[in-house]
């Protein structure tokens, strides 16, 4: 199986580097810059090309890992060519990619990366769709070189899926960077509050985030929560997000939601 990467960002690194030790072929990293497209490929065993005129037309699987706004600006511009064509968004249809391959496809890893903190593929769940039964197994195959969680999924399915993550993640780290804020005003260290996240990370591989909810939003407390609230009052943007979630919490824990 040979790939190419188009791309070089968080996602494409991580990626590109998984592939190379799980002995899948990447013989081409393609992007607009040959110094971050280099970076990559030497460390993957790779080319690193810059030029549309040199990108290998003969390889099996293309994939496309870069931002969904820089799609048809990037692709527009390479030649056609017969592999199958994916993009690894979480919210894109794979009809995107029509316009550029007859053969189109999605492998979306539901992971967050960092360009320089490395992930364990093999516990990473990917979600292939194809346009046709064979393009589809292809991408079963190679999701197998890397993790035992490969599932085909609709593009709509794909939408909620990234949806959800945007809140388990994306949201909740925000969270984490206000409580870092907070305790950095009053001279008190984030990594105090380590074990108690990772606590509650650990309690929702065991049961349903909602029977692990805790905390005065659960019961209201009112006292305490205004309590809370006026601690914050030279912070009305976070403080309205206090009462917005505190309610959420109550409502949702207390099936109203």
């Amino acid at each position: 199986m040979r790939v190419v990467l188009i791309g070089y960002g968080n996602l494409a690194t991580q990626l590109g580097k998984t592939l190379h030790q799980n002995a899948v072929n990447v013989v081409q990293v393609y992007g607009r810059d040959i110094e971050k497209a280099s970076r990559l490929a030497e460390r993957i065993g790779a080319q690193a090309v810059s030029a549309p005129e040199c990108l290998d037309c003969t390889a099996d699987i293309y994939i496309c890992a870069l931002k969904d706004s820089v799609f048809d600006e990037v692709l527009s511009v390479l030649p056609r060519f017969q592999g199958l064509l994916v993009h690894t968004a979480g919210s894109v249809s794979m009809d995107v990619l029509r316009a550029y391959s007859s053969r189109v496809g999605v492998f979306y890893p539901l992971q967050t990366f960092s360009m320089n903190r490395e992930v364990d593929f093999r516990v990473i769940p990917v979600y292939v769709e194809a346009s046709n039964e064979e393009d589809e197994q292809l991408l079963f195959n190679l999701g197998k070189r890397l993790t035992t969680q490969v599932y085909s999924c609709s593009s709509d399915q794909r939408r909620w899926l990234h949806l959800a993550a945007v809140f388990a993640c994306n949201f909740v780290n925000y969270l984490y960077c206000l409580s870092s804020d907070l305790l950095d005003t009053h001279q008190l260290d984030f990594n105090q509050l380590l074990p108690l996240i990772d606590e509650t990370a650990r309690k929702v591989h065991e049961m349903r985030p909602k029977e692990a909810q805790t905390g005065p939003a659960t019961r209201y407390d009112r006292n305490i929560m205004d309590a809370h609230k006026q601690m914050l009052a030279d912070r009305p943007d976070v403080q309205a997000l206090y009462e917005t979630m505190s309610k959420h919490i109550f409502n949702h824990v207390n099936n109203e939601l």
